[in-house]
């Protein structure tokens, strides 16, 4: 449960040191509060005060961390709507392999698994985990240790205990989820003595909120729920129930991160990857499909990376020079804001048009060309300022300095502000950079 700020500030020091880095101890609770600093900022705070708010402001929805080389938060939301603050742990999205599938079909998927990831504005977008579903032919543990050796996260789903047993030994270091029909008293032996995450499962909240109490009062605390139905309605609606009951209602058995399986409820891949993207959405940790195939993945990767953005803080890109192809002394230098999605775009059309050249990166806090001029971010003395921080012109022996075309009027002041340059004003569009540099003369 979030604590408001005047709670906070009642358990700190009230001395004002500043050490936090905050003017105030009231300015440091507000943005505790807020989620954009933490109690460990204060040196000063008591042993008790540090009990107490780590308890009263622990998240209505738990944490569960699995993985090892891939390490995933699940879970820790604190909201309904992203707008309200933002959400924090990104769905984990992977396949589903049945035991009775064909070999190559197996091997199909964990290569796909393995090797499908893409890159947006400087973010490598893959998937994470891997379900394996026993069927009881025999494979089910030969199958797992082919999975782990892929580094990506497990979902054991068995009911056999010499399996799971096996399986865990095999998974153990990258904590895998234990998946049983039903939880006997020796699931949660074994769950408990490796610290394992075990699914519960039940068609509607009333038997999953039970089935969680009970297991709670077995000493079990890495819980993952599973609304089982195959209508999409149905666990479309189970899902938001169990979102409000544990952030609106502070439902604690039901504040767990929830499984999600649309493999379990079409034949038509297409559909399943609609009923993914309203997993994502709403509000699904785990989304298993039953094969990997880039028409869907990517998709679902993208609206995974939108959802999970904090729309407060702009992507960035590091401010400073970067090389595009193989650029010499004669090569032209362009410039533009740090926004990640701009620089990206630019650094894209540059590679497109087969001309290497330099890209200085400004730091604008994230704004774009326009937003960040209309901000007095990004103008004659700003670049100017950047060009001889960087001392770009050392690697040159003709100094072109290409700006966006949208910023016309900073031109003049710029050819002031950096006399020993040939400023150029670029197209106004990222996308007519090839065609400008065929036509331009250095």
């Amino acid at each position: 449960m979030a604590l408001k700020p005047l709670d906070i500030f009642k358990l700190l020091p009230k001395t004002n040191c500043k050490e936090c880095g905050y003017p105030t101890c009231l300015a440091f609770a507000m943005q505790i509060a807020i989620g954009k600093a933490e109690l460990a900022q204060c040196p000063y705070v008591s042993e008790e005060a540090k009990k107490q708010l780590a308890s009263e402001s622990a998240p209505p929805i738990k944490t569960i961390t699995v993985g090892k080389n891939e390490k995933i938060n699940l879970g820790g939301e604190t909201v309904l709507y992203r707008h309200e603050k933002t959400f924090y742990n990104p769905t984990g999205i992977g396949v589903l392999i049945r035991e009775d599938m064909k070999d190559e079909e197996i091997e199909t998927e964990i290569k796909n698994i393995t090797e499908l990831k893409y890159e947006r504005v400087g973010v490598v977008l893959k998937s994470e985990f891997i379900g394996i579903m026993d069927s009881g032919k025999g494979k089910f543990v030969e199958i797992v240790e082919k999975c782990f050796q892929t580094g990506k996260n497990l979902v054991l789903i068995s009911d056999n205990l010499e399996n799971i047993k096996k399986s865990i030994e095999i998974s153990k270091e990258v904590k895998p989820i234990v998946f049983p029909s039903d939880i006997s008293d020796e699931i949660v032996k074994i769950v408990k003595e490796f610290n394992l995450p075990v699914v519960v499962k039940g068609e509607n909240i009333e038997e999953i909120s039970q089935k969680v109490q009970k297991l709670e009062s077995s000493g079990v605390s890495e819980i993952i729920l599973y609304p089982e139905n195959k209508k999409i309605s149905e666990i479309f609606k189970n899902l938001i129930l169990i979102r409000r009951a544990a952030i609106l209602k502070k439902k604690r058995e039901l504040g767990y991160p929830v499984l999600t399986i649309p493999a379990f409820m079409t034949d038509n891949y297409l559909k399943e990857g609609i009923y993914a993207s309203i997993f994502i959405a709403k509000y699904g940790s785990i989304v298993l499909l039953s094969k990997i195939r880039g028409e869907v993945l990517f998709p679902l990767l993208i609206e995974r990376l939108n959802i999970f953005t904090d729309p407060q803080r702009p992507m960035t890109t590091p401010e400073g020079i970067y090389e595009i192809g193989k650029p010499d002394d004669k090569s032209p230098v362009f410039v533009t804001t740090n926004f990640s999605l701009t620089y990206f775009i630019v650094s894209g059309e540059i590679e497109n048009s087969k001309m290497s050249g330099y890209l200085l990166a400004q730091d604008t806090e994230g704004l774009s060309v326009l937003t960040a001029w209309a901000a007095d971010k990004f103008n004659a003395e700003t670049i100017a300022n950047l060009v001889k921080k960087t001392k770009i012109e050392e690697r040159l022996s003709k100094k072109v300095l290409i700006i966006p075309g949208v910023v016309a009027q900073i031109y003049g002041e710029l050819e002031e502000e950096l006399p020993e340059w040939k400023i150029l004003l670029g197209p106004r569009e990222a996308a007519h950079i090839p065609a400008f540099l065929k036509n331009v003369e250095f």
